[in-house]
């Protein structure tokens, strides 16, 4: 579930408690009314997350190359590592195409400046018990002019 949703039915779950004890309405009624009373509350207050995280970097963007990641981890727990360095566009963990598991690699599409600063400040960091390789990532097209 998400946080939020959570968030929203224990706000109403406290609303239909206030409602019932205090208006002595019915317990359905109760909880309807604190339902709408949560979803009024939560839509008018500002959301924790900036809106402009959402929106993709337009700028100069790098692809880093992430290697020795853990298997177990996912693209948000990525993201959120490097989006300490500046704005991520996409995270991509490499996955086994007959198991489906993670293969421990992945890139990162990031602005150019805070790519050079997370390659700076990332390699060779511990991440997870494992020790994280990263690289600028090498284009597929001179892969295939060399051959």
């Amino acid at each position: 579930m998400q946080k939020s949703f959570v968030i929203v039915l224990i706000a109403a779950l406290v609303g239909a408690f206030v409602f019932f004890q205090f208006v002595n309405a019915a317990s359905s009624v109760a909880f309807i009314a604190g339902v709408v009373t949560a979803t009024l509350i939560f839509s008018f207050m500002p959301s924790s997350q900036s809106s402009a995280s959402d929106e993709p970097y337009v700028g100069p963007t790098m692809t880093l190359y992430v290697g020795n990641l853990p298997y177990r981890v996912h693209e948000g727990e990525v993201k959120e590592l490097f989006g300490e360095y500046g704005p991520v566009n996409s995270v991509r963990l490499v996955r086994d195409r007959k198991t489906g598991r993670r293969k421990g690699f992945g890139f990162v599409e990031m602005s150019e400046a805070g790519a050079q600063k997370a390659m700076g400040k990332l390699n060779d960091y511990t991440f997870q018990e494992r020790t994280l390789k990263v690289r600028e990532a090498k284009s597929q097209e001179s892969d295939s002019s060399d051959a």
